[in-house]
């Protein structure tokens, strides 16, 4: 797959509309009783609607001419008595649809989160964070008014477009044929501006989409830009991708502008040709006066719902390619999952196996090839070698992040891709150099790695690692807070409080990759005692720079050329004088 940035467009699947809207209009399925009640209410403010022009008739041919007092009193309290019902129908109908329109939202978002959370690391190594964000929140936000509507607007207004059109014709067929004169080019033009209007909002998405994961980087990497003085750059790249989006969203609003005029001048023509026949036909008295008030009636009732279509149908073109991306994400199938009879792990002992594995992030490009080797429960592992050698590749293998092309991969005999990622992943504490801690205390961020864990557990971590004594430095202790990635601690104190979250994990199997890297030399002595603790009994891979901090590994891998050149422990690596004997002199000698 193709790495995406914030200045290259997605590329978006060619998906029908037609599926796209069934897919988004199937959430409703399970509100079924709520869309029929607002379709009960919607179908008594439509019959007040449709009875509104009929009472004027009546008032006007039956009681004005008799100048019958007493039953136009009854015609207006009827009047008044159903159009009060009918306005408390609208208001009812608008607050349940948008109690059911956020309920689906939040199902929607949901899902697409749980979903993300499922996808592989080659998902998100090829696509900015902004990006997904952007799906996430703005694409499923956009969807609101279509749903509320969909049920607000569509099916009342095709029925009251209908039950008006007969009444229409009941009344006469001359002036309900003069009426619908535009219908068919306004029907032919809507299609049209449909057509081109839709591809002009995907493209807006896109450029909203770039100008969301280009803010998601410039401010996660705010140090740099100031550290630098590139304020003026990032500006500069910001502005290009803000005109790009206003661009995008000004060509399709265009479009979208012509729905209301095209409806507009349509109802005003149709309308004009009622009174023109009207008054011909009353003059000639092929009709009473009312029935002309009442068919004029009529014909706002009729245009009106179109004009709401339309708006409808405006606003489905405008955000279907909203759900169109969300469904996208929804689609994409995980890189790494559970195979259909996969089991849960057992209990894990610790001996690890590796046989002619190869492994390459691209096609045709191996990082690692044909590597074998064979781990013994309770040994400890060091990896060694330039960056970009492998060492990182081999124990996110281990993990599973990523799946191999060829070989296979046993823990206690057992091929981890037979077993359940979750069964795996759970027995395994993986620590990195890069560092994240969440929004939230210090208490949260170690119990992360136990969440039920007690407070007895989390200081007893804490003290293993030797993050106890700063901590109780700071003015809330342990329920200091923290912001997100803990920006206000340092990196060694970070460094301490992850060191203690995968501590009290309690795992089976340890990864340490570069985990000490950024904590200084004096409190790497102190955090070594914790190190060794925690390297009782269970199996552990170490990755590290510092060739002094793993001298007491069991064995230590040299990993270049895409495989592991050397292999011993470190007083038998120093004897043979090879690539692990040059590598320790040279930092011996850097040191000194």
């Amino acid at each position: 797959m193709a790495v995406n940035n914030f200045k290259e467009d997605e590329q978006s699947k060619n998906v029908l509309k037609k599926v796209t809207i069934i897919r988004l209009f199937s959430y409703m399925k399970k509100y079924k009783k709520e869309v029929i009640l607002v379709l009960f209410i919607m179908s008594i403010i439509i019959a007040v609607n449709v009875i509104n022009p009929i009472l004027i008739k009546i008032a006007i041919d039956d009681y004005v001419k008799k100048s019958d007092k007493s039953g136009l009193y009854v015609i207006g309290i009827i009047a008044l008595i159903i159009n009060l019902i009918s306005r408390y129908c609208m208001k009812k109908r608008i607050v349940i649809m948008s109690k059911v329109s956020n309920k689906v939202l939040m199902e929607i978002r949901q899902e697409l989160y749980e979903h993300l959370q499922k996808l592989s690391f080659n998902f998100f190594d090829n696509r900015p964070v902004g990006k997904v964000l952007a799906r996430v929140i703005g694409d499923v936000n956009s969807l609101k008014n279509v749903l509320t509507n969909s049920v607000i607007s569509l099916i009342p207004d095709f029925t009251t477009i209908i039950i008006v059109l007969i009444i229409m014709f009941v009344l006469n067929v001359k002036l309900a044929l003069g009426a619908l004169t535009l219908l068919p080019f306004l029907i032919l033009g809507m299609y049209f501006v449909e057509v081109r209007a839709h591809k002009r909002w995907q493209v807006f998405r896109k450029k909203n989409s770039n100008m969301n994961a280009y803010t998601h980087e410039d401010f996660s990497g705010i140090r740099v830009v100031q550290s630098f003085t590139a304020e003026k750059y990032t500006s500069k790249t910001f502005k290009e991708l803000l005109k790009d989006h206003r661009k995008s969203f000004i060509n399709a609003v265009k479009l979208n502008d012509l729905f209301w005029p095209m409806v507009e001048i349509s109802w005003g023509i149709g309308t004009a040709m009622v009174f023109i026949l009207g008054v011909r036909m009353s003059i000639n008295n092929e009709i009473k006066i009312g029935t002309l008030i009442a068919f004029t009636s009529y014909i706002g009732m009729f245009w009106q719902p179109i004009m709401n279509l339309s708006n409808f149908y405006n606003q489905l073109i405008t955000n279907i390619a909203g759900a169109e991306r969300i469904f996208e994400i929804l689609d994409t199938e995980p890189d790494i999952k559970d195979i259909s009879q996969a089991k849960i792990m057992p209990t894990i002992e610790g001996e690890v196996e590796f046989n002619n594995v190869s492994f390459g992030y691209e096609d045709n490009v191996k990082v690692i090839e044909d590597v074998s080797f064979n781990i013994k429960k309770g040994e400890t592992i060091a990896l060694v070698g330039p960056t970009g050698a492998g060492k990182t590749t081999i124990v996110n293998l281990i993990s599973r992040f990523y799946d191999i092309n060829q070989g296979d991969i046993k823990i206690d005999g057992i091929d981890i891709k037979d077993v359940t990622i979750e069964s795996l992943r759970s027995q395994m504490g993986i620590m990195t150099q890069d560092t994240f801690l969440f929004t939230g205390t210090i208490k949260d961020n170690i119990r992360y790695g136990k969440l039920d864990a007690t407070d007895e557990e989390i200081i007893e971590a804490a003290k293993s690692v030797h993050a106890h004594e700063f901590i109780m430095r700071l003015e809330n202790k342990y329920d200091t807070k923290v912001n997100e990635r803990g920006t206000k601690l340092s990196v060694g104190q970070r460094q301490l409080i992850a060191f203690a979250r995968t501590l009290l994990s309690k795992p089976k199997i340890l990864i340490l990759d570069e985990a000490t890297s950024s904590i200084d030399t004096h409190t790497e002595r102190l955090v070594q005692n914790g190190i060794d603790e925690l390297l009782k009994n269970r199996t552990s891979f170490i990755i590290a720079h510092r060739l002094s901090t793993i001298q007491k590994a069991d064995r230590i891998f040299v990993v270049d050329n895409r495989n592991i050149l050397e292999s011993g422990n470190h007083n038998k690596l120093m004897d043979r004088k090879g690539v692990y004997y040059n590598l320790y002199m040279a930092q011996f000698e850097a040191i000194r």
